[in-house]
């Protein structure tokens, strides 16, 4: 009988990501809310295009990451088809 592994992603990226260092707040607002100061944010870190890569493979569907809201990476997930 084979069991299969599974190999969770490596996340050793985020540690280096501004909004761990900021909280959580910013990143998923109530709805309805500005997410202005996010992206300001994630437009000053390094591992941005990390972050988005990460979030568009695993579909992540609230809050900004990769400077992008839920509705813009839904327009990207839209059109990559």
């Amino acid at each position: 009988m084979l069991i299969e592994t599974i190999t969770p992603p490596d996340l050793d990226w985020q540690d280096e990501a501004l909004c761990a260092q900021t909280g959580g707040d910013f990143f998923f607002p109530e709805p309805g809310s500005s997410v202005r100061e996010a992206k300001r944010i994630c437009g000053l870190c390094p591992i941005r295009s990390a972050c988005l890569e990460f979030a568009l493979d695993n579909d992540e569907r609230f809050g900004v990451w990769g400077g992008l809201s839920e509705k813009e990476r839904l327009e990207i997930r839209r059109t990559s088809r």
